[in-house]
């Protein structure tokens, strides 16, 4: 493989810039910049040097072959956050026969070397995505590992339940204790109950990962975009007093206590004669049918009858010019607002209270494969290794062992250059 480089750190000024180097030259490289060699995993600080002419002082670290995140002879350099620094180091670099990484290189060579499997690769992926805590702790669950070994467990106990009935196949003469298929069926039906109970945890673990969708809808001037104005503590939306201003659909991304939420604003469900208008009220129900969550707000505390599903919050706007009972806010003065987001929080909340650690639709089908296999064994020993076998097939490819080259280019794109 080529000897890659790239800045880890964000472009720009700041502190301190590390570029990281993998591959076969790495060190060499180092020896030639700092004409130094020193041991590895022992950082040391050195003068970094282009045809003699001192670049800068780095703090340098050196990672050998097997015990470096790609698996590569890998070295870090710790420079000044200049970009003129990196600049020339980087050319530097070039001249000794390396060249710039891609984007997601260096978590792809850890992955082809085995450092890493798809699974933890797609949790890394996800970890450097988060916005908010709980995407991170969902994260870091998959990248630190624990989906991969659950997924290992079951392929364990698989194997072994295989191993049982091929001795029937194989072995048929032989006298075979009757507790042999007894013990293959247990473990079967362990397996498939712990995929079903997982799979089961998917839809939740998919939205809390990529985010929840609020509409806030009602009739025009209820004070929608008053709202998301007052969320946002800046001014996203066009406020007037002029009926149906808002045309288009506004979105806000906010984490809301540890929940990513994007909040919409719509325009006024309302008939209307005015032709753009009148898109913009098809878009607001199309939206808001598809949203996650709908928050009905009415000066009448009147929800939107055909657009109202179970967990909708209701909410009676404009408090300030008239009081009644249920949740009620005005945005103007901002009350209520708080005991507003609370139920929408609790309502998400509860929702991801039975999140599990699949999150991504290709590990889900994957794990519906397996469990079709599974629930579907033909009681002929014959088929039912086979379906045994598909069914392993299936968790290998979840966590990247087998036929995961087409999605490798799909995933490493979305990792940053350095990473």
């Amino acid at each position: 493989m080529d000897t890659i480089f790239a800045e880890a750190t964000p472009a720009g000024r700041g502190g301190v810039s590390v570029i990281r180097i993998s591959g076969p030259d790495a060190w060499r490289a180092v020896h030639t910049l700092t004409g130094r060699r020193a041991a590895p995993r022992q950082a040391f600080l050195a003068d970094i040097k282009d045809d003699e002419e001192l670049i800068d002082k780095s703090l340098v670290l050196l990672f050998e072959h097997g015990k470096s995140f790609t698996g590569e002879e890998s070295a870090e350099l710790h420079l000044h956050g200049a970009p003129v620094i990196v600049s020339r180091i980087s050319s530097a670099l070039r001249n000794l026969g390396l060249r710039p990484a891609e984007a997601g290189e260096f978590t792809r060579r850890s992955f082809l070397n085995g450092k890493v499997d798809l699974a933890q690769t797609e949790g890394l992926a996800d970890l450097l995505a988060a916005e908010t805590e709980s995407q991170r702790r969902l994260a870091m669950r998959s990248a630190d590992g624990e989906l991969s070994r659950l997924v290992e467990d079951w392929r364990r106990d698989l194997i072994r339940a295989g191993a049982l009935i091929e001795v029937t196949l194989d072995f048929p003469d032989e006298e075979v204790p009757d507790e042999v298929p007894a013990e293959s069926w247990e473990l079967i039906e362990k397996v498939a109950r712990s995929i079903e109970n997982v799979l089961k945890g998917y839809p939740a673990a998919e939205r809390l990962r990529t985010g929840f969708e609020v509409a806030v809808i009602g009739p025009p001037n209820a004070g929608k975009s008053t709202l998301i104005n007052t969320i946002a503590k800046r001014e996203v939306a066009l406020v007037s007093e002029l009926a149906g201003t808002t045309r288009d659909i506004i979105e806000l991304r906010v984490d809301l206590r540890g929940l990513a939420v994007t909040f919409l604003d719509t325009a006024g469900l309302r008939d209307t004669e005015d032709q753009i208008e009148g898109m913009g009220v098809e878009r607001a129900r199309l939206r808001a049918e598809a949203a996650d969550l709908r928050v009905h707000l009415d000066p009448q505390n009147k929800a939107e009858s055909g657009l109202w599903f179970e967990g909708d919050v209701l909410c009676r706007s404009k408090a300030d010019l008239a009081s009644g009972i249920g949740l009620s806010i005005s945005a103007k003065t901002g009350e209520g607002i708080p005991e507003l987001l609370d139920a929408i929080h609790l309502e998400l909340k509860n929702r991801i209270a039975s999140a599990g650690l699949v999150s991504r639709e290709r590990q889900a089908v994957a794990l519906e494969t397996a469990l079709s296999n599974l629930q579907n064994l033909a009681e002929a020993p014959e088929l039912a290794a086979e379906s045994l076998r598909v069914a392993n097939y299936a968790l290998q490819s979840m966590v990247g062992r087998i036929g995961a080259e087409d999605y490798l280019d799909v995933i490493f794109s979305s990792f940053c250059i350095g990473k």
